[in-house]
């Protein structure tokens, strides 16, 4: 059948389609991308992010050098049984908060809660720490989460006591 027909076949309409010149392709210079090649870049990429993150969380710990200060937060005697007193440690942007538990044992945490971010406050009458933002509860005696939303114990404030005076030494995540 000639090319000069009335009617043209379906081919001459695909050959002959209005968005091919629009939007020419040249299919033989199309390069195509197997299967396979896909994976491996998918794969080599995201072993990229995943080392770059890596080396990203582990920086801050390199960097410390040495130590923390040897800060002075406070006395014993102003620090009752069963209550508690705020402080800075390390710097003066991290809250921190001492507690004298009813046995006259002295303990400090940070005062960031674990899940997010939000201050814990001392509750006296339950004797726990207390996060208002979504309800966690953590033990005054280890830090420990024991009820709401956080999983991840407070980082505990190292402290050492020198007659009246009480130091923070470090802490202990």
């Amino acid at each position: 059948m000639p090319d000069d027909h009335a009617t043209p076949c379906l081919n001459c309409k695909k050959r002959n389609a209005r968005w091919r010149e629009d939007f020419p392709v040249e299919w033989e210079n199309d390069e195509y991308i197997t299967r396979r090649e896909m994976v491996k870049f998918l794969a080599l990429g995201s072993l990229t992010i995943a080392g770059a993150n890596f080396i990203l969380a582990g920086i801050p710990h390199v960097l410390q050098s040495g130590p923390l200060p040897k800060t002075k937060i406070g006395t014993a005697s102003s620090v009752a049984a069963g209550s508690s007193q705020l402080f800075r440690y390390p710097t003066n942007d991290d809250p921190c908060i001492l507690i004298r538990q009813t046995s006259g044992e002295l303990v400090a945490y940070s005062q960031v809660c674990t899940h997010l971010s939000c201050a814990v406050i001392h509750d006296q009458k339950e004797n726990t720490l207390f996060c208002p933002c979504h309800h966690g509860y953590f033990t005054v005696a280890e830090g420990r989460p024991y009820a709401g939303p956080p999983t991840r114990p407070l980082p505990r404030i190292r402290l050492e006591q020198e007659g009246d005076e009480i130091f923070a030494v470090g802490v202990e995540v």
